[in-house]
């Protein structure tokens, strides 16, 4: 870990100095070596309700689009037309009916990626309309969500991505229990935060300051007044309080448990952090999953998504009470990590902070991204 200028007490280990949240040079190395290297939770798959309905995404450097194709698969390519490198589709999200034809010199291309027409092709017979097709890129779908890697070789998605949830939640078959790719968008909402990606994945796992910021949460979740977060043990679930029905901003009743959520599992609250970027929360009657899009070393663009049972969003069920439990928690937390955000520049900060007991868990977070930049890249440690 960072050495620090002195001796520290044995209850503390040192955090990250401040320029890991403000170096432009650290965060391209984060956007090579973990955005563009490892799996990244893009978009939900029913977002893209139909053949031709398509949406693009910044992973890393990249922008992607991902679509569905005329037999219903989705598919993933680089945002770039293969004849001269303008961006294909510019709008965020759209629908086409058969193809997608760059708009600069209309180079047009199936919902597979193969090059199909351009002005004069057919005097080209040599151009291999397979090679000139749209770059892919390796997709896979797991809770419903289409997860990409830019990668040429795409690590184990088994071991980096579930195994997430096997790794904190004990169980490879406790997730399956929420049955998260059948559940509705009960709500969606973007948060746009001045802040350094990694300050809102260390937030997100400790407790330490949810006496201070949450009290509707800890109001539900009594046990997270004492500052132990849900992932600082394995398997573990904060219990409701007593006089608590359901998770919601009032602690009032919720809906019904779904399905297949095991008795143990039940009024109880589960998180799971999926590296580098992707938050998944567990209750009994919801799913709530977070998707971070860092978008420069002080701003990360989130998509925060509550998912429940389709009955219930069929149904046309107010769904306010739960959405604003979490949304005011997502507001607190973002909050916090815009004020946090300019201290990384300053003088105070150059060695970095201090973890207390309860935040030794993310130490190990940091260990990771030093591994991950080659032992830091844009230069010691310090």
């Amino acid at each position: 870990m960072p050495a620090v200028p002195h001796q520290l007490p044995a209850s503390l280990i040192a955090t990250l100095p401040g320029h890991y949240y403000t170096d432009p040079e650290i965060f391209r190395q984060e956007q090579e070596r973990l955005f563009e290297s490892m799996w990244f939770c893009a978009i939900r798959s029913a977002d893209l309700a139909g053949p031709g309905a398509f949406r693009t995404v910044q992973v890393g450097r990249e922008n992607v689009l991902i679509t569905r194709s005329r037999t219903g698969e989705l598919r993933a390519f680089l945002n770039i037309c293969r004849h001269r490198g303008a961006r294909l589709c510019v709008e965020e999200a759209g629908e086409v009916r058969r193809t997608l034809q760059c708009p600069y010199h209309a180079w047009t291309y199936d919902l597979d990626g193969k090059l199909v027409a351009a002005p004069n092709l057919v005097r080209m017979p040599d151009v291999d309309r397979v090679e000139y097709g749209l770059v892919k890129v390796t997709l896979r779908e797991w809770l419903g969500y289409a997860w990409v890697c830019l990668a040429d070789e795409p690590p184990s998605f088994e071991e980096t991505v579930t195994g997430a949830a096997v790794e904190r939640l004990g169980d490879a078959a406790a997730i399956e229990h929420y049955g998260t790719e059948n559940l509705a968008l009960g709500k969606r909402i973007v948060y746009d935060v001045k802040a350094n990606w990694k300050l809102i994945v260390e937030n997100f796992m400790e407790c330490y300051h949810c006496a201070t910021i949450h009290p509707e949460l800890t109001d539900v979740l009594p046990e997270f007044a004492e500052g132990y977060a849900a992932q600082y043990y394995v398997g573990h679930g904060a219990e409701f309080g007593e006089d608590i029905q359901g998770f919601t901003v009032d602690g009032s009743e919720g809906f019904a448990k779904l399905p297949a959520v095991a008795e143990d599992q039940d009024r109880r609250y589960y998180a799971i952090t999926v590296k580098p970027a992707v938050f998944i929360n567990l209750v009994p009657d919801h799913v709530i999953l977070h998707r971070m899009f860092p978008m420069a070393e002080d701003r990360t663009v989130v998509e925060c998504d509550w998912l429940y049972a389709p009955e219930v969003v069929e149904s046309g069920a107010d769904v306010t009470k739960s959405v604003e439990l979490f949304h005011r928690v997502n507001a607190q937390d973002f909050a916090a990590c815009e004020r946090t955000q300019p201290a990384m520049a300053s003088r105070a900060y150059r060695k970095g902070g201090v973890l207390v007991p309860s935040e030794h868990h993310i130490g190990i977070f940091h260990e990771w991204l030093i591994r991950r930049l080659g032992g830091g890249g844009a230069g010691p440690v310090h």
